[in-house]
């Protein structure tokens, strides 16, 4: 017989729920760029349309683990985000890297054509 989650949870010691909490943040704060963008709502398809490439272009953008920022940050912004570049540090410090803030703002026609460029790899 199938039962509640919620009659599950309440079983659950208040050290276990904390657990499942604290491990469901971070799987929210952590992932990958393909489910970032189905959390999103959003297609493959439809990302490309936004950002005028091919449906494939995006899956390989998915695919890799070594990207420019400028594309990543394309990415993201066709997803209605901003890209931030953060340095964290041992002691927990955590310093934002502003030599990319450029990546978004509006770009010229020049640049916009470069971008497209790299993202038909």
């Amino acid at each position: 017989m199938a039962r509640k989650f919620t009659e599950l949870r309440n079983k659950m010691s208040a050290a276990a729920r904390a657990a499942g909490e604290k491990e469901f943040r971070r799987l929210i704060e952590e992932m990958p760029l393909r489910q970032l963008r189905a959390a999103r709502a959003l297609t493959q398809e439809s990302l490309a349309n936004v950002l005028g490439v091919r449906q494939s272009e995006i899956s390989k953008i998915e695919r890799r683990t070594d990207v420019y920022l400028s594309t990543l940050a394309s990415y993201i912004k066709a997803m209605g985000g901003e890209l931030e570049v953060c340095a964290v540090f041992p002691k927990g410090e955590v310093v934002r890297i502003n030599q990319f803030a450029s990546l978004s703002k509006p770009a010229s026609k020049a640049r916009k054509a470069k971008v497209k460029q790299r993202a038909n790899f």
